[in-house]
């Protein structure tokens, strides 16, 4: 078992650039305040790792194992490693750390998601997503390959059972909303007319074929970091605080699964199954039975990728809120908002906190930490004892889901 000691996260409504900083000085933030925010030292960091997408395609910069040392001289030494895939790039510094961890190599590290991406207009930060995707073979003929690869998941849900664009922009209200009471969201202050959240051309204009603007996930600057810990550790840390191990939040389950690259190979091989995506599903499903949880009534709350709406449209069916292709009924009954059945994104989400690609899956993680601790600020999800993450990165290629609980809470 794994266990998180704690973290910080950046406020993701920063320019980097404007402000004069750059990575290494949001890294340094991040982890100094996650030290802080957990009562650690960097001395007592055994090892580290980074989730980053395309450092070098946005900020010309490589190798970010090598940032730790830079921060803290405690850290010269400390054994680093840097992790891609993706917006699932977080997730896989998590499950590197993890499995460390549980190979009884180290008992304490330090894990760090990080994006800058503000620093470039609008066209050229497509173009560096982009590079999750299958480069010369599918998209090409767009400008905005991830708004069309997800309008194309639109249309393919709607396609096999029916998809309503008033049912898309619920979910984007329901983050953007949630947002507003993160103090750390990149739209928690954004305002928005009767007119936002339909398919009017002005207020919400096209961006791709069935991709609207409030269908889109935020390009931000951000970083988080959490501080992972094995069963000993975490309990001589809890000894020291005069706490009882049961009150630390753990990762109880996890699951990892990766699928071809091409959307397009994906959509045909799932074409007679019950899920668009089963590979997303088995990823779930490994994270529950890891996990000793049977079924979506035993988890309290959802932290999922909504990069669009239609993924987190996708997401849930597939987490098994709803059956396979009536995801618009924990829509239209509320299931989804905070008092809801199971609410999804309190933190606002990709949507409306942001989306600093290697920063999300971590970020994810320390989320769930907080609402199962009782810790979430305004967007507390009330009496949460277990909390589920769901990370996937680009065309559901790679996904990642992880089950974090306190069972000491209540």
């Amino acid at each position: 078992m794994v266990y998180i000691l704690g973290g910080a996260q950046t406020d993701f409504a920063r320019n980097w650039a404007r402000e004069g900083t750059d990575m290494l000085g949001a890294f340094g933030e991040v982890v100094r305040a996650g030290l802080d925010n957990a009562k650690l030292d960097a001395g007592e960091i055994e090892t580290g790792h980074v989730g980053n997408f395309v450092g070098e395609l946005f900020a010309g910069q490589g190798l970010l194992g090598g940032f730790f040392a830079m921060v803290d001289p405690a850290f010269d030494g400390l054994p680093t490693a840097r992790h891609e895939a993706a917006c699932a790039s977080g997730s896989m510094a998590i499950l590197a750390a993890m499995s460390e961890i549980e190979a009884g190599r180290y008992d304490l590290a330090c894990v760090v998601g990080i994006e800058q991406m503000r620093n470039v207009g609008g066209r050229q930060a497509a173009d560096h997503l982009g590079a999750a995707c299958w480069r010369g073979h599918e998209f090409e003929d767009t400008d905005f390959v991830w708004p069309r690869a997800f309008s194309d998941l639109a249309q393919e849900y709607d396609d096999r059972y029916g998809l309503k664009y008033e049912h898309l922009m619920r979910i984007a209200e329901i983050n953007f909303g949630n947002a507003r009471a993160n103090p750390n969201a990149q739209t928690r202050k954004w305002e928005f007319t009767d007119d936002s959240f339909t398919p009017n051309d002005a207020a919400n204009p096209v961006v791709e074929g069935r991709t609207r603007k409030m269908d889109c996930g935020q390009i931000t600057d951000g970083a988080a970091s959490v501080f992972l810990a094995s069963e000993r550790r975490a309990a001589e840390y809890a000894s020291r605080r005069g706490m009882a191990l049961e009150d630390l939040p753990r990762i109880s389950g996890w699951g990892h699964t990766s699928a071809p690259i091409s959307y397009r190979r994906k959509i045909e091989a799932s074409a007679r199954d019950d899920y668009v995506f089963p590979q997303v599903r088995r990823a779930i499903e490994a994270a529950r039975t890891r996990a000793g949880v049977s079924d979506i009534g035993q988890i309290d709350a959802v932290e999922t990728h909504d990069c669009f709406t239609t993924t987190e449209y996708m997401a849930i069916d597939h987490l098994g809120i709803t059956a396979p292709g009536e995801s618009w009924k924990a829509i239209e009954d509320g299931s989804i908002e905070m008092g809801g059945r199971i609410p999804v994104n309190p933190s606002g989400g990709l949507i409306g906190l942001g989306h600093p690609v290697g920063a999300t899956g971590v970020r994810m993680a320390l989320d769930a930490a907080k609402q199962v601790t009782g810790a979430a600020d305004g967007y507390q999800v009330e009496g949460a004892r277990r909390v589920q993450t769901l990370n996937v990165g680009g065309s559901t290629t790679t996904t990642a889901s992880f089950i974090v609980e306190r069972p000491g809470r209540g």
